[in-house]
């Protein structure tokens, strides 16, 4: 855990260029296209499905709580089945960075009612990191409905991700649920590659610089 000092009120020195302090979260800065794999729970088991994924992050300004600083990214990423309009998946939240601790943090919210905080290390110059929750904890953990959490309970998450030398990012994503009626937990799985299609946007303290 990293020590902060005894003053809880002492703001650093943030640089108002996120874009040039997102360690390794640099290579996921723009906007993505990507056609992916899911593999859910059904009725009958398993069903897997390929998904066309659109994926915008943004750099936010600098963050302080106190003496820590956060430099990250705000990202919305929607999905669809090919040929379709109908979402199959949406989701937002943050990508942060944190220097001193030498960790990335990711925060997900999907409108179905369920929201979690993830976090893992990594070097500023990291290009291959993996975050992780559980259930439970009151640091990094996971909140679900009443209705999900009886009858698809998520008790665990994690997300690896690779940012490749050909400028393209990939990701692997698992969910292990509890599920009524079933022996063993079930892993919902979901991975992609990304290619970038649009550049990012300076965040808004630098455009006004």
């Amino acid at each position: 855990m990293t020590t902060y000092g005894d003053d809880i009120y002492a703001e650093p020195e943030a640089d108002g260029q996120t874009l040039a302090h997102l360690g390794p979260l640099t290579g996921l800065a723009g906007t993505w296209e990507g056609t992916g794999q899911d593999e859910h729970p059904v009725a009958e088991g398993t069903e897997r499905n390929t998904f066309v994924e659109r994926y915008d992050a943004q750099p936010i300004d600098p963050q302080t709580n106190g003496p820590q600083l956060l430099y990250g990214l705000r990202y919305h990423t929607h999905i669809v089945k090919p040929g379709e309009v109908e979402t199959f998946h949406d989701q937002v939240g943050y990508w942060l960075w944190e220097p001193a601790a030498g960790a990335v943090t990711l925060t997900l919210g999907i409108p179905r009612g369920q929201v979690l905080l993830a976090s893992g290390p990594a070097g500023a110059e990291s290009t291959d990191f993996e975050l992780g929750c559980e259930v439970g904890s009151e640091v990094h953990g996971i909140l679900s409905n009443p209705f999900l959490d009886q009858n698809f309970r998520t008790v665990s998450y994690r997300i690896h991700v690779s940012v490749h030398s050909d400028g393209t990012w990939s990701y692997e994503e698992e969910g292990r649920l509890q599920i009524p009626g079933r022996d063993h937990l079930f892993s919902h799985i979901d991975r992609n590659t990304l290619t970038r299609v649009s550049e990012p946007e300076p965040n808004p303290l630098a455009r006004t610089r």
